[in-house]
């Protein structure tokens, strides 16, 4: 079920409202009261945001008395960070492999100049 909630997390921070939401939440916990202050939109509409993003295992609510604070849970945010980190790397290494390899064209299109240099008459 791995990939369900990777591509739930990728889906639920495709939206830049929710991207938000989550950037503010790594500050601090907050209610949904506290969120909607920073937006143009009703707690309503923020508490449905708030609900793709728990569904897709981003953001839990606990209790506080009265409050409900929202907050991060990093578990689904370190599988996405390794599914990437994995990525990554592959890409890394193919930029690496083709380094050497225009660093050994470039070599040999030196070689040919030099031997054509040497080789013709003064």
């Amino acid at each position: 079920m791995a990939v369900d909630q990777l591509s739930r997390a990728f889906v639920a921070l495709a939206d830049p409202t929710r991207r938000d939401i989550v950037a503010r939440l790594a500050v601090r916990d907050a209610s949904v009261g506290e969120l909607a202050e920073s937006y143009a939109m009703s707690m309503q509409a923020v508490s449905k945001h708030l609900k793709v993003l728990e569904e897709a295992g981003l953001v839990s609510r606990s209790r506080d008395g009265q409050r409900r604070p929202c907050h991060l849970e990093p578990q689904v945010f370190d599988l996405m960070t390794s599914w990437i980190e994995r990525y990554r790397l592959h890409a890394e290494e193919r930029f690496r492999r083709l380094d050497v390899l225009l660093t050994d064209l470039a070599d040999d299109e030196g070689d040919h100049r030099v031997e054509h240099t040497e080789g013709a008459p003064s």
